[in-house]
């Protein structure tokens, strides 16, 4: 994942323990700003969020389909993030993704259009014009 000039926009680095994760690691993020934060030992809901992410990702998308390398995995984890940030309702925001603060209202018997995200694995629906 590329940060580019977003690294500055994150204050903490959560992680944890295994042993993937050396000083050098280390070194590269704490050499940009963001501060390196180890979760408890034996405590796998101390990193809920991230956990939760990663379910969500490989159930509504990646376990759907045959990832044919690093560059196409890059590719749909762009285009699943871009549906389940801006698309995807959540039931905790009343039906509504985290982009949109009123809620969309459409009429019963309204015309509407389904766009069809990651070849078919993801649907969207929308107003037609």
């Amino acid at each position: 994942m590329d940060l580019g000039d977003r690294i500055n926009a994150f204050r903490f680095f959560i992680r944890d323990r295994d042993a993937k994760f050396t000083c050098a690691f280390e070194g590269v993020f704490s050499d940009e700003g963001p501060h390196m934060v180890k979760i408890p030992p034996r405590t796998p809901p101390a990193n809920c969020y991230a956990e939760r992410w990663i379910r969500t990702a490989r159930t509504e998308c990646t376990d759907r389909m045959l990832i044919y390398g690093k560059r196409h995995l890059r590719s749909v984890l762009r285009e699943f993030t871009s549906h389940y940030n801006g698309h995807r309702p959540y039931q905790s925001r009343q039906q509504r993704p985290p982009g949109h603060c009123t809620p969309t209202v459409v009429e019963p018997g309204a015309p509407v259009q389904l766009r069809k995200v990651l070849g078919d694995v993801i649907n969207e629906n929308h107003k037609a014009a």
